[in-house]
Order: structure tokens, then sequence, then C-alpha cells
């Protein structure tokens, strides 16, 4: 009767009677017990029988598995050396089953509770898109940034010429434009043209990128090297993008960055618009809801690379900017001296010892000069003025 109203095999509940008479309560007591004590009242003890093999591998097992992280070391090579210390050791798939389950219980990793507006995320995909030349047929690799803000998940991808810093810094410009906004610290990974040198403790950082930051108000942290979880937020967003955006540039050809990145902006306001998987929002949505107004305000003036290099004043006063073969004037008083020239592409300042000491439009003309007369010895001057009387009976144009 007692199985039947129960829905359980009259042996069970015979069991259970047998187990409710040994322990020699009575109702009431058996009543006010909880559930966990009731269950380990009526349910079978199973007792781990811990033999002598498994102290002697458990012993073994944290050396096992930090050695199983160097390259070239096997779980076979590891068996060999357990079995010939251990001939009556356990056999190979027990060994590899315990070496298999402690490494799960040794793995535990945190959750992240990102902040609105804290950080951004940066990377490049492993896999490129391409271009195509019309008149050559010419087929060029390029590279694809993406960037995402890990509160709300809001993602950008741009497709870029190279990894070089030049790249980097304009696609991280055109995120912070695309999000309208500023977090406090970007997060690259280690790469070379934000990373000047990676370390474990303190990376140092690219004068340029740290330069950029600076100019919008932010900090560069990157990841740890060889620390792949730091960085689990951005791979798992490019391979996303490999579903949602790669897949609708398939079999369509492209001749120029424009025209890729237009169709690649398409794909991700679908990306960003489209619903997370079993809710009813979006990354834009959770952006506009939770992250847009904690997003630092955007510097109206856009950034721009100041490239580098050191010259030597020649003995007309000029130094050569060697990438627009262009000449500009310094102080004479600086001739055979080493100056380091900082240059935009609407700007030239020329330096000398942290003093800056001449600064010009930045002209494209090659193997032309620029000079400021101030700039010229005293009987240089008098000379040109005199030379550009006769041409020019009203004054003397200095060229520019």
């Amino acid at each position: 009767m007692i199985g039947s109203l129960l829905k359980m095999s009259r042996t069970t509940v015979k069991k259970y009677l047998i187990r409710l008479k040994e322990s020699g309560l009575n109702i009431e007591e058996v009543l006010e017990l909880s559930d966990k004590d009731l269950s380990d009242l009526l349910q079978e003890k199973s007792e781990e029988v811990i033999n002598e093999r498994q102290i002697q591998l458990e012993k073994l097992l944290p050396v096992y598995c930090k050695r199983l992280k160097r390259k070239g070391v096997t779980r076979e090579m590891l068996y060999r050396e357990y079995k010939e210390k251990y001939p009556a050791g356990y056999s190979r798939s027990r060994f590899c089953d315990y070496l298999m389950k402690h490494q799960v219980a040794n793995s535990a990793v945190m959750h992240l509770e990102h902040k609105a507006g804290d950080k951004l995320f940066i990377d490049f995909a492993g896999k490129k898109l391409s271009i195509v030349d019309p008149s050559s047929g010419e087929v060029t690799s390029v590279e694809v940034f993406v960037a995402i803000l890990p509160c709300s998940q809001l993602t950008y991808v741009e497709a870029v010429m190279s990894q070089k810093k030049e790249d980097l810094i304009l696609a991280c410009e055109h995120t912070l434009q695309y999000i309208e906004g500023v977090p406090q610290v970007i997060v690259p990974d280690n790469l070379r043209a934000a990373v000047t040198k990676s370390s474990k403790y303190e990376a140092v950082i690219n004068e340029d990128f740290a330069d950029f930051a600076d100019h919008y108000g932010c900090s560069v942290i990157p990841t740890r090297a060889y620390r792949p979880r730091d960085k689990a937020l951005v791979e798992g967003a490019v391979k996303l993008i490999y579903r949602s955006i790669y897949l609708r540039l398939e079999e369509r050809i492209f001749h120029d960055l424009n025209t890729l990145n237009a169709a690649i902006r398409v794909a991700l306001e679908v990306h960003n618009n489209a619903p997370f998987s079993g809710r009813s929002y979006s990354r834009r949505d959770q952006f506009e809801e939770i992250e847009r107004m904690t997003l630092g305000k955007l510097n109206p003036i856009r950034y721009e690379l100041k490239k580098q290099c050191v010259v030597t004043v020649m003995k007309n006063g000029h130094v050569r900017l060697s990438e627009d073969a262009h000449y500009y004037s310094v102080p004479c008083k600086h001739i055979g001296k080493r100056v380091k020239l900082l240059y935009t592409s609407t700007l030239v300042e020329v330096y000398f010892r942290y003093e800056k000491i001449a600064e010009h439009a930045r002209s494209y003309s090659r193997f032309r000069y620029t000079t400021d007369q101030d700039h010229l010895a005293s009987h240089h001057r008098a000379y040109t003025e005199m030379e550009c009387r006769k041409v020019y009976p009203g004054g003397c144009l200095y060229p520019s």
C-alpha cells in the first residue's frame, strides 16, 4: 500500500523501514530531522577505499600536471616514468583518468564583474581578409582589428593594412569615435605596435601609443604575457565575428579598404543589434542603457601621430626631412649639430636638447627649401635681401 501511494517498489519501502528500525528513532524524532539528515539515514553510505597505489599517485599528480604544461611533455612520457618508478602502479587509462581529474579540480577560474566604461579590449583577428587590385588582379591580405567593451559587449571591427602602430592608433581612434566616448583603460594584447617590451609585472608601452592614450585621457594596461585567459573576452569576440561578419563577406570581392570597411560596418550593426541568445536585448541596447553615460568625453581635437627622426644641420642652415625630400631652416648657430625632428601631416618641429628651435608648416614639395629669414646668418640675410631687391624692387619675398 505504501509502495503504491509513493510509486516505489515494495523492496525500497522495506529497506527504508529496516533502516528506521535500526536507527532506534521514533516517528516524532524522524519528522524533526532535516532533509540532509534524513537522506543520510536512509541512503547507503558509499565509503571510498583509498589504497596504497592511489596515495602514491596523488603525491605525484601536482608535479606531473605542472610538467605537462611544458612544451614536448606528454601523458605517455609521464606514464612511462611513473611505471618505471612503480611497476605495480595503475594502468595507463587509470593513470590518465586520475591526471585529468586533478587538472580539472585545480583549474578553477574567477568570474570577473566588468564595470561600465572601465575597459576597452583590443586585438587583431587571426584570420585576415583581402582586397583585390582591379587592374592587376593582385590580392593583398589585410588585418582585421577588433575592439570590445566588456560590460555591454558592444563590438567594433575594422580592416587595416597592417599591425603597425600607425594603423593600430588610427583603428583605436575610430573605435572611440564609434562608441562616442573614452573608457578609463585600453587593454591591448602584447602587440609590438602597442607594447615595446612585455613583462609579467610592468610592460613598457610604446611611446606613440601612450601619447595617443594620454591625448584622449585614458590609460594603457596590456594583458599579461602568456596568460590567454586575460584576453578571453576579446578572443571570444573574434570567434563571434568569424560567424557574424566574415560569413557575410564570403565570395564578395573588394578593391579597396573603404569598400571593405563599409561592408564590415553593415554586418557589424547587425551583430551589435541582434538580441543575445535567449534574451530580449542586444549589445547595443545594453550599451545605451548602462555604459554610454559612463564613458569619458571624447577630445574634440583629433590625435595626430608624431613621427621623429634625428638629423644633422647642414652647412647651409637647413635640415632634410628624408620622407619628403624637403629642407627646413633652423637658426644658423646650430649648424653641424644633431637635432630631432618631430613631424605630423601638417607641422614640422625641430628640437635641440629638448628645446624647440624651429617650427614650419609641412611641405610635400620635393627638393625644395622652406626658409625663415630670422634663421639665416647676418651676412647671408643681407645678401639675400640684396638679391631679392634686384628681383622684387618692392621688397624681399622669402620662399616658403
